[in-house]
């Protein structure tokens, strides 16, 4: 069992109004597999502690990690995260966990990452592990959001950022000027014209809310590929960040 070790937050950029991304000092830490994730324990001067799990979002590396936090207003952890985490503060985290929806990294295989909302993090931490490693596997990235504003990583997902990832928008609500994509969920449509073909036999990482992940495993297997090769992770209430 992974121990609680502490973490020390050493500098933050915000990805949008209410995302922050946090880069932890944690020594001793030994790098994680792409796709896995940390528990995060706050502690209150009284004794009293809330825990929540977040998703990995850089590349392995030692003693440095990063989590990217959604405001939950509701929420024990994130509303601490996002607001009054300052750099030198401490928290406390216990990790890497989880070990399926996870991306070797010396696979050939081609690999297609789509991501509903912040179930983008892991999917970022197998880009930038890929850019790390110098890996040859060729990644398809399909990204819903509800409006541009919404966007996570725009250096790291960008269109020309690495020949080896495709990335593609699906703005479900407000698209950018001058898209060719008409506002609306993604569609079998979408994930036949930019992801890989079955007969590539590519490995699908589907991250998101719980509605969003079934709707697109249907969609792959309606249109033909591996379920074998459909690796799921589903966020929400109680669930991953």
């Amino acid at each position: 069992m992974a121990r609680w070790r502490p973490a020390t937050l050493h500098t933050d950029r915000w990805e949008t109004p209410t995302a922050r991304t946090l880069v932890l000092s944690a020594p001793g830490w030994t790098g994680h597999r792409p796709g896995q994730h940390v528990d995060v324990r706050l502690t209150a001067p009284d004794g009293y502690t809330a825990e929540r799990s977040y998703s990995i979002a850089s590349a392995a590396t030692p003693d440095r990690l990063e989590l990217t936090v959604q405001l939950d207003p509701d929420g024990e952890v994130s509303p601490y995260l996002v607001q009054d985490f300052r750099p030198g503060d401490r928290i406390e985290i216990r990790g890497p966990l989880g070990g399926w929806f996870v991306w070797n990294t010396t696979a050939p295989d081609p690999v297609v990452l789509i991501g509903g909302g912040s179930g983008i993090v892991p999917l970022a931490s197998m880009v930038r592990e890929r850019r790390r490693t110098a890996a040859k596997a060729l990644f398809r990235v399909l990204y819903s959001l509800r409006t541009p504003a919404d966007r996570y990583y725009r250096a790291d997902l960008g269109a020309t950022t690495d020949p080896g990832v495709d990335v593609f928008l699906a703005h479900t609500r407000t698209a950018p000027p001058g898209s060719r994509r008409e506002p609306g969920r993604l569609g079998a449509a979408d994930l036949d014209t930019h992801g890989f073909p079955p007969d590539f036999a590519p490995t699908c990482f589907v991250c998101g809310p719980t509605g969003f992940v079934e709707t697109v495993s249907d969609a792959l297997l309606a249109l033909g590929h591996d379920p074998r090769r459909i690796r799921t992770e589903r966020y929400g209430s109680g669930g991953r960040r």
